[in-house]
């Protein structure tokens, strides 16, 4: 079973909102910091959004601050990304990630990130 998975990706109008959901299977997501990231195509992975484990640091790409917001429900070990105002360059595969080390940070770096789920398709189109 694969650790995390991703859901809630669709096809939207430009100024559209969409709830993506990463639910943590054999683990629990409140131990790591978790992030999401996103990749266009042609392009790289870049970062989107994070969460430290208590919720006290949250970092947000300056391409989405204002219109996404990232948030986790420890109880249902769930991480959600709330996208509002969704515009064509926010067209991509949506990545949960959850931090290889347990810390109250929250990290933006790939290579910070040892757990990925296999991403969900958000397209933006008019």
């Amino acid at each position: 079973q694969v650790p995390l998975l991703e859901s809630g990706g669709d096809f939207v109008q430009p100024g559209g909102s969409l709830k993506l959901s990463c639910v943590g299977s054999g683990f629990s997501t409140r131990d790591y910091p978790m992030a999401w990231f996103r990749q266009a195509p042609g392009k790289e992975r870049e970062f989107v959004a994070a969460r430290s484990r208590d919720g006290g640091s949250t970092k947000y790409a300056d391409s989405v601050k204002g219109r996404f917001t990232v948030s986790r429900d420890r109880w249902k070990n769930t991480m959600y990304l709330q996208m509002n105002h969704l515009q064509p360059e926010d067209t991509a595969v949506y990545y949960c990630a959850a931090a290889s080390r347990r810390s109250g940070l929250a990290p933006t770096e790939i290579g910070e990130f040892g757990y990925w789920g296999q991403g969900t398709q958000v397209t933006v189109s008019s």
